[in-house]
């Protein structure tokens, strides 16, 4: 390599990384899982209060769809039996400035083992629209309400 090319490459290195450091961004994911009966999969974490999607972050050379079916397996036990809808891409402004989420829209899947409680995730379930758990987070909420457009999503916005 020319002195002159490494000299380019090295320069736009340079600038990427200083990019990096200036703007981090981190990207998650979450998985709408919905059965037959419109009941939706939620997860109680034990190091962040509410019901929440399964879902997290998106690994270094990861896509998204892959970290999604990641996550849906470590966290449920859930294989999507068809490609998930990509529902859209939302900021998080809760977390950072720069984080955003991926969502997914899972309706063809398969359960596994169940999922024995643990530290990460202390209790899972199916729950109906209209019988959500209390302390279901309000982004969940929005992102139902959207989903199933029109429906009764229970719970304070």
């Amino acid at each position: 390599m020319a002195w002159h090319e490494w000299r380019k490459k090295a320069i736009r290195r340079v600038f990427h990384l200083s990019f990096l450091l200036r703007r981090p961004m981190t990207m998650g994911v979450r998985a709408v899982v919905i059965d037959d009966s419109d009941h939706v999969f939620l997860v109680r974490h034990g190091y962040v209060p509410g019901w929440h999607f399964p879902g997290g972050g998106v690994d270094p050379g990861e896509t998204c769809h892959e970290a999604m079916t990641r996550e849906l397996d470590e966290e449920a036990h859930i294989e999507a039996k068809a490609p998930a809808a990509l529902h859209g891409i939302f900021f998080n402004r809760e977390v950072s400035r720069r984080d955003h989420v991926a969502v997914y829209v899972v309706r063809e899947f398969q359960i596994g083992a169940n999922r024995a409680p643990d530290w990460e995730i202390q209790e899972s379930g199916f729950f109906a629209l209209d019988a959500l758990p209390p302390e279901t987070t309000q982004g969940t909420r929005r992102r139902l309400a959207e989903i199933f457009e029109g429906a009764t999503v229970s719970g304070d916005w």
